[in-house]
Order: C-alpha cells, then sequence, then structure tokens
C-alpha cells in the first residue's frame, strides 16, 4: 500500500488572526451602508420628537429634556386618543357580547 503524501505545498498558507487595531479600523461597504441606514432612522425618530441637531450640539441636556417632555405630551396625546375610541367601540361591541353571551347560554343549556 502506498501512504498519502503530506505535500504541504499545496495547501493553503494559514492567515494569522487579526489584531485587534486592524478588526478596529477595518471598514466594509456594508458597515458604512448599515450606518447610513441607522443613521436616517436615528434621525427620523429625534425629528418625531422635533430635536434640532444645531441646538442638540451645543445644548445636548436641554435639547434632551425638552425631547423626553415632548416624548411625555406624544404618550399622554396617545392614550387619551386611545381611550376615546376604546369607549366609542365599547358603545357598540360591549351589548352585542352580552346578547351573544345569552344567547349561547341558552344553547347550551337546551343541549
Amino acid at each position: 500500500m502506498t501512504e498519502p503524501r503530506n505535500d504541504t505545498s499545496s495547501e493553503m498558507p494559514t492567515q494569522r488572526p487579526r489584531s485587534f487595531i486592524e478588526r478596529l479600523v477595518r471598514v466594509t461597504p456594508g458597515d458604512l451602508i448599515r450606518l447610513v441606514l441607522l443613521s436616517i432612522i436615528a434621525g427620523l425618530v429625534l425629528a418625531a420628537f422635533r430635536v434640532d441637531p444645531r441646538r442638540l450640539w451645543v445644548d445636548f441636556f436641554g435639547t434632551i429634556y425638552e425631547a423626553w417632555g415632548e416624548f411625555i405630551d406624544l404618550s399622554a396625546d396617545l392614550v387619551r386618543w386611545s381611550i376615546d375610541y376604546l369607549i366609542l367601540g365599547a358603545i357598540l361591541v360591549v351589548p352585542i357580547w352580552i346578547v351573544w353571551r345569552i344567547i349561547s347560554a341558552f344553547n347550551k343549556r337546551s343541549r
């Protein structure tokens, strides 16, 4: 029988692992696209709370405080809006549900 040959010249040369600095500064096009998309999304979220980028740069904590107040106001408006529509829908749905339960109870008792 013949022994398999250990020919190291045909093998791929092994690559040394990259250092921390090399991994840190290596930027791929995919990284740049991800960074641009995340920046746009963050900008849209901040714009929804009326955050001005120039004011954010000059007065970071004051701008964040105002944005938090805007968030609280928006949340309170959302809760008020939700309660209004909850009551409006309940005026129609609850009586229908009660009638349905009564009819279902009669049908189960007659079986």
